[in-house]
């Protein structure tokens, strides 16, 4: 059993491990990737989701105006996709591209 232990130490490191490390590498770079149609369809959706956000604030501020008592949803009357642009303030989340 004393000579048996460095060989299996032995075999881990040098045979275990790195096939460990080389098979998820290989499973990382085979995993599906964001396509640039993938990307464009996001972009899409984006714009489509601030158009309809600025309608639905438009709407809000005409129901507003016409009812006093009236509270809008969001609790302002500007678009928070505008102050995010507008100042240097950080994402919440980082931005991550990979292609």
């Amino acid at each position: 059993m004393d000579d048996f232990m460095p060989v299996l130490v032995c075999g881990i490191l040098f045979i275990g491990l790195p096939w460990v490390i080389l098979h998820y590498i290989t499973k990382w770079k085979q995993a599906p990737r964001i396509t640039e149609e993938d990307e464009r369809l996001l972009d899409e959706m984006q714009a489509l989701a601030r158009r309809l956000e600025d309608r639905v604030m438009t709407v809000e501020r005409i129901i507003a105006a016409d009812n006093p008592d009236w509270k809008p949803g969001l609790g302002t009357t500007q678009s928070p996709y505008l102050s995010d642009h507008q100042s240097d303030r950080t994402p919440d989340r980082p931005i991550d591209r990979r292609n």
